[in-house]
């Protein structure tokens, strides 16, 4: 690869969260919604495409605005937002884009003649008497799936089933149903999928409820279900035997709070909801996911993980600093706070929710606008106890670390090799500075691959924008 990959894999401005990796034509393509830095709602932006060639996933080329929300006809207002949609290739050789409006519960398609768009507005999924699918007595439609097996079947998945409503009268389920070649009409009704929330107790299910994130992926002749579960912080897969068969629980992909990889029971990360799949890319797998910045929900980024999968099933990623990279980082040159993957208060973690993540915690942010370029994308408020984590470095040459701070911190930062009983292998002073200021120290640590911890103890706090190996 031209130079190292890091996660979040995009560029520090870009806020796209629910991302659905497909590869056309030697290409990876990441579709999904759009935050916006500081948003006040879900997917404020219209739909963008990110692609990278599948030999080099640190070129990454942005591909511009593909879809607006005003080209939907019920939102020429745009008052309504594009949430997570899915692209396929269709047996047209064209690409056919599938997406839902925020609360509205029609299901929207879009085409191209090519997978970056533009995409055109072409109808809604309707039932074979023209109707439209979502209207009347129908349930509610959310986060589309869509998938064409080998055979030419097209097939659509569809649900949405959050623990925390109550309200009898709002739609929760998990559907199935198989389209006509013309990609829009239904061609057998929608059927029952994964149990949802209210059925899940005593199945198989019982313990990651279906919440949204319909994705399907045949593997090795199996058909894999990715959804997000009721807890928001994972991604799941199930497995069966045909498109529309009965899908067996198999395990968690990724948590972005890292819960449950390598035995871990304890949030590493301020927690939210999370949506993606897999995709193998040049040889490897990886599943995709999105983090949670800024004290809120509602400016998400670009997460991805190699995966191990053994044939059959896949095994819990951890989430890493280093992501699609192809292994650890090196240890000389400067880094970027902001690609800490594990991030907490003295106290742990809390839902990435402002009135829960005060200003007793730290959290990712940035100066500037949304979509400014090259803003500066740091973590704010790193007080006593606080510490980030970054997963994984190979250490080889490197002697001294420097941090670059600012803020009324006068304490230290001080660097361990691992997270818990991890060694001290550099202490750097800090000082109050109203700007960014280096401080430098020397670093004491084994050859070999280790992650870096970085906790700061003091008074005040400080705001954290880089740190260098040299």
């Amino acid at each position: 690869m031209k130079r190292q990959v890091f996660n979040p894999y995009l560029p520090s401005y870009e806020y796209i969260p629910d991302g659905e990796p497909r590869v056309f034509g030697g290409r990876l393509y990441i579709y999904g919604s759009h935050d916006r830095f500081n948003g006040d709602v879900y997917c404020q932006n219209d739909y963008v495409c990110w692609s990278a060639p599948e030999d080099d996933l640190s070129d990454w080329r942005y591909e511009g605005v593909i879809f607006k929300k005003t080209q939907d006809p019920r939102n020429a207002d745009g008052s309504h937002a594009l949430w997570a949609p899915d692209v396929c290739e269709g047996l047209d050789g064209k690409y056919y884009l599938y997406y839902c409006l925020d609360f509205l519960k029609e299901i929207g398609v879009a085409v191209a003649d090519r997978p970056e768009g533009p995409y055109e507005f072409l109808d809604f999924v309707r039932w074979p008497d023209g109707r439209i699918l979502g209207t009347g007595d129908d349930t509610r439609q959310f986060d589309p799936g869509i998938f064409i097996d080998d055979d030419e079947r097209i097939y659509l998945f569809s649900g949405n089933s959050p623990r925390y409503i109550d309200d009898p009268n709002r739609d929760k389920n998990s559907q199935k149903m198989e389209l006509e070649r013309d990609m829009i009409t239904i061609k057998s009704a929608p059927v029952e999928n994964l149990p949802i929330v209210t059925a899940a107790p005593g199945t198989e299910y019982a313990e990651h409820p279906f919440f949204e994130a319909s994705s399907v992926r045949k593997i090795n002749g199996k058909y894999y279900f990715i959804y997000s579960s009721t807890w928001m912080h994972e991604l799941c897969w199930a497995v069966a035997e045909s498109p529309l068969g009965d899908y067996h629980f198999g395990g968690v992909l990724v948590s972005n709070s890292d819960i449950g990889a390598n035995g871990n029971e304890e949030a590493l990360n301020y927690r939210g909801n999370t949506h993606g799949s897999v995709a193998k890319v040049n040889g490897k797998w990886y599943v995709f996911y999105h983090r949670q910045t800024n004290r809120h929900f509602f400016s998400r980024q670009a997460c991805a993980e190699e995966i191990y999968f053994d044939g059959e099933r896949f095994h819990q990623a951890e989430v890493t600093s280093c992501g699609m990279n192809g292994g650890p980082l090196l240890d000389l040159g400067t880094y970027e706070a902001r690609i800490a993957c594990h991030l907490y208060s003295k106290n742990g973690t809390t839902e990435s929710l402002s009135e829960q993540q005060d200003e007793h915690h730290p959290a990712f942010t940035q100066e500037g606008e949304d979509r400014e370029c090259d803003p500066n994308q740091y973590i704010q408020n790193m007080r006593d106890g606080a510490t980030a984590g970054y997963r994984y470095f190979q250490f080889n040459q490197a002697t001294q670390i420097s941090v670059t701070t600012r803020g009324t911190g006068d304490g230290f930062m001080v660097i361990r090799d691992a997270r818990i009983d991890g060694n001290i292998v550099g202490k750097i002073k800090v000082e109050p500075s109203s700007s960014w200021a280096t401080w430098a120290a020397p670093l004491q640590i084994e050859q070999g691959k280790y992650p870096l911890y970085f906790t700061y103890e003091g008074d005040g706090y400080v705001d954290f924008t880089s740190f260098t190996l040299s």
